[in-house]
């Protein structure tokens, strides 16, 4: 092997810390969705506090009551987009840099960012974002006014859609369906 050689093949394989660039980027976009997700549960809550106040009518309550839910909604696809952004980041850096070792040695670590290959990163990411889809779907189906029977026939296809979405999702994990079905308890015998 030549000079060249080595030197073309050593920088070809350095030129993979370039993904650090989208790893701590995508890191640092997960953090800033982390912190307007929390500053938005802070506004949710001094919102909320006045649901208990005795002056608000009874529309002005269910129009806070309804504002609260929604706001529920749009924190919890903040945090499961924040979570996206985590996981691509750590698959990323897992996948093209090194093994994370605290994430690998540790037993409290969540396997969700364990990443071995990348089927297994589309896979996790692939998984969150269906929540965050059925997070969206909740949300519109809350400000939805449903005005001809058609809209119903809508919503009701849309979740029937979600359901085999999950699913199908569950039936492509390795294990899953092993048990269904079987009853681990043996019919009990009675002699006489």
């Amino acid at each position: 092997m030549g000079f060249f050689e080595k030197l073309f093949e050593g920088a070809l394989w350095n030129s993979r810390f370039i993904i650090l660039t989208a790893v701590i980027g995508s890191l640092l976009a997960g953090i800033a969705i982390f912190y307007m997700a929390t500053v938005d549960v802070v506004y949710l809550f001094s919102h909320a506090l006045h649901y208990a106040d005795a002056s608000l009518t009874v529309e002005a309550r269910k129009a806070l009551h309804d504002s609260t839910v929604s706001h529920i909604v749009e924190v919890v696809d903040g945090y499961l987009l924040a979570t996206v952004m985590l996981i691509f980041s750590l698959g990323l850096y897992e996948l093209f840099i090194s093994d994370i070792d605290q994430a690998h040695g540790s037993k409290s670590s969540s396997k969700i960012l364990v990443i071995n290959n990348l089927d297994d990163l589309k896979s996790r990411l692939a998984k969150v974002i269906l929540m965050i889809m059925i997070v969206t779907l909740f949300e519109e189906a809350l400000n939805m006014h449903m005005s001809t029977p058609l809209d119903l026939v809508y919503l009701g296809a849309s979740i029937a859609l979600i359901a085999l979405a999950l699913y199908l999702t569950h039936a492509s994990e390795p294990g899953a369906g092993n048990d269904a079905g079987h009853d681990e308890k043996a019919p009990e015998k009675h002699g006489h």
